[in-house]
């Protein structure tokens, strides 16, 4: 083998062992026997005939010059003798067919990432890593392409491999940048569009092909390329949304959420995927008539799993390909705050699936999970766990969440399975956990991680909103850091919605021996910072739809719904809904399909429409209903213990002391006469009443005003006799 370069590191080149094939290929000064420098170009061209150096002579006129092929298998080398300096090259090669092409050598060509980038990775401080690592468009030299760069510290070696290069690990080997762990390259020329993977050989001599762990696009499932995108072409216009958002927040208003699954909203006529753009009118339109202030999406991040609804993510960092692209996701983001519609997006730091292409034993090691299975696997979803006490790991999380707000202009997320992250037993029996160092059964590596995600978040993107699905009494989860809090804007409060579903189910016979169900939650709703669900969570897996889980016949089902919502928008807290429960779905939801449409052909379902719409209405024009939602002074009782007919009744309160009152009848029986207490005499206006005819009730109430009598009760001077209908909820204000 005639080579200058040394035997083992060509035989290494040619095995794909090298770690840093750049200090042997492309071009480097050596010195002769004598001493005297020359200029050598070396390179791999696997199955290459022949090859070329193209550049310009000394005199400025460009020559070919030939290389010798001194390796069978397509290493090739000439040595410039009266060169001293480097100098821009291109190489030509001839393959056995005959073809020929000239092109720019990827190993002529310096990183292009920092000492600076290097170090905050490694200590888990590059807010921006997104727009290092991946592949991300750059100019060299006046020279265009694309920049590859990815974390595989324990890989033996890296390649990245596309259409461009046939799929073949031999022609785009990667260097590691020093101890970083980082592998990087340059391939001139490339375009958006173009899809790669990075094959990574394992110490073990295995080889993974990764889809790449920063991709800004993925292929549509089942194939599971990254594609080339630069994230450019799209022209923003929600300026006046992001600057109203930055300086009077998202909490200060009312806040109702309307959470959607875009795979199964709405579907074509074939019971195909609507694109992110078609999406886009049409939700917005629907969620701007029925007033709700936000949309709520199950996660958008690519998954390859249609029925785990975005929750088991493949592609952090790329919107999933089966509605159209990044841009067009971007349309349905702007078009959305175009019209005033906030959108928030589930997101997953908890766990990830174990798809061979995915992050999961990455580089030959348990790369962003932990080794050991009691604290690295998921065993109720079969998943992997995230280790928080990896700097790069935690550099990975924090900046996909920063990336969603600064490339989409999110307005906050939703982190899934808080409960799951915070201790280090969750669902594990004893001897399946390993205790913290001081024996506990927290997450400490969690719990920082969570902590510094929130101050982030906040540092960077005021009036972002971040909410925990927390399903246990953790304490402090919306308080703020400066007070040992975790720094969440909101949490979702599980225990309200089970004890609300599990009273909901119940005859109305029955509900008088759980009225604790209804008052519960009123001990503990001003520890945290809560927002009320009724989620996707609970209408699946035989769980049934909400309208289905009421009792009674079809009109107290509809009844009981619609006493249902107005007991959400009534109770202190912010307000989330799940798809379909606003037209009254009998089926349970279905990822594959499109929500029942037609059922809005019949007066019933017209009507639980109707009643969400002037709920969302009557929340948004009273200040009472959403001012004071997390201080005790935004709420009174009125009674509380009537549960001998199954009634309850309180006042919210806004910040200037006026008042909504919401009176609550759980049983079918109409109560002629019922009197409750007031502070204030007057007439009261029925401001909305469940049981109205224009939503499907049987039209019984107090004829829109009631006048109030100086009968004290229940502690108040005077008193309201009313009608209360069946079944239903009244809202009252004095005027």
């Amino acid at each position: 083998m005639e080579t200058t370069a040394p035997v083992d590191d060509v035989v290494r080149i040619l095995q794909n062992d090298h770690h840093d094939p750049f200090a042997v290929l492309g071009a480097h000064i050596i010195t002769d026997p004598g001493n005297t420098p020359m200029v050598v170009i070396r390179a791999f061209l696997p199955d290459a005939r022949a090859a070329w150096v193209v550049t310009n002579d000394p005199g400025g006129q460009e020559r070919e010059y030939p290389m010798t092929r001194v390796q069978e298998r397509g290493f090739f080398e000439v040595a410039f003798r009266d060169r001293k300096e480097i100098f821009p090259y291109r190489l030509r090669r001839e393959m056995p067919g005959g073809e020929s092409a000239v092109f720019h050598d990827s190993y002529s060509f310096m990183p292009t990432l920092t000492d600076f980038d290097i170090f905050l990775f490694n200590a888990g401080d590059h807010h921006r890593i997104y727009d290092k690592l991946g592949a991300h468009y750059a100019e060299v030299n006046g020279i265009g392409g694309v920049q590859f760069a990815v974390w595989a510290p324990a890989a033996k070696s890296v390649s990245v491999i596309g259409d461009f290069n046939k799929w073949d690990r031999r022609y785009h080997a990667m260097r590691t940048l020093g101890s970083s762990g980082i592998w990087e390259i340059f391939i001139p020329g490339l375009m958006e569009g173009e899809l790669y993977k990075f094959e990574v050989k394992t110490q073990g001599g295995a080889y993974l092909d990764k889809s790449d762990p920063y991709g800004f696009e993925m292929e549509l499932r089942p194939n599971t390329a990254s594609v080339v995108n630069f994230l450019r072409g799209f022209t923003w216009s929600d300026d006046q949304w992001i600057e109203q958002r930055k300086t009077h927040g998202q909490l200060d208003g009312p806040l109702s959420v309307y959470e959607v699954h875009l795979g199964s909203w709405r579907r074509g006529e074939n019971n195909e995927w609507l694109t992110y753009r078609e999406i886009a009118h049409e939700l917005t339109d629907y969620v701007k008539s029925l007033g709700f202030t936000h949309v709520e999406l199950l996660p958008v991040m690519e998954h390859p799993f249609d029925a785990s609804w975005g929750y088991q993510v493949t592609g952090y960092f790329a919107p999933t390909s089966r509605f159209g692209s990044p841009q067009d996701f971007m349309y349905l983001v702007n078009h959305m705050h175009e019209n005033g519609i906030g959108v928030l997006l589930d997101w997953v730091p908890a766990h990830y699936p174990k798809d061979i292409h995915g992050l999961g034993y990455f580089d030959g090691t348990h790369l962003y999970e932990h080794d050991d299975p009691r604290k690295g696997e998921h065993q109720d979803w079969g998943t992997f766990i995230f280790n928080y006490g990896r700097h790069e790991v935690k550099n990975f999380l924090i900046s996909n969440a920063l990336f969603w707000m600064e490339k989409y202009h999110i307005d906050g997320i939703r982190i899934d399975a808080v409960a799951s992250m915070l201790y280090l037993d969750y669902s594990r029996r004893e001897g399946e956990w390993i205790p913290n160092q001081y024996g506990g059964r927290e997450n400490l590596e969690a719990l920082e991680f969570l902590k510094y995600l929130n101050s982030v978040i906040h540092q960077y993107f005021p009036g972002i909103i971040t909410v925990a699905e927390e399903s246990t009494a953790w304490p402090g989860v919306t308080n703020g850091l400066e007070h040992g809090g975790l720094g969440f804007d909101l949490k979702w409060n599980m225990g309200w919605m089970h004890d609300m579903l599990v009273y909901f189910s119940k005859d109305p016979v029955y509900r008088i021996h759980h009225h604790n169900n209804l008052t519960f939650a009123l001990l503990y709703a001003f520890t945290e910072k809560f927002l009320l669900p009724f989620s996707h969570d609970e209408v699946v897996h035989g769980k049934a739809a909400m309208l289905s889980k009421m009792p009674g016949d079809d009109w107290q089902k509809f009844a009981n719904l619609r006493l249902a919502m107005g007991l959400m928008y009534g109770f202190p807290g912010k307000k989330l809904l799940f798809m379909g429960t606003e037209i009254g779905q009998w089926h349970e939801w279905n990822h594959d399909y499109s929500l029942d449409w037609h059922l809005l052909q019949w007066e019933p379902h017209q009507g639980i429409q109707r009643w969400m719409k002037d709920l969302n209405a009557l929340y948004q024009s009273q200040p009472p209903l959403y001012q004071v939602d997390f201080h005790y002074s935004g709420f009174e009782w009125i009674d509380f213990e009537d549960r001998a007919n199954s009634v309850i009744s309180f006042e919210r309160k806004a910040a200037d002391g006026r008042s909504v009152i919401a009176v609550y009848n759980f049983t079918p029986v109409p109560r002629s006469g019922y009197r409750i207490g007031v502070h204030e005499p007057g007439a009261y206006r029925e401001l909305l009443n469940s049981d109205g005819a224009f939503y499907g009730g049987s039209n019984m109430g107090n004829g829109g005003w009631i006048q109030s009598e100086s009968v004290p009760t229940h502690g108040r001077n005077h008193s309201l006799s009313l009608t209360l209908p069946p079944l239903a909820v009244l809202f009252l204000k004095k005027e």
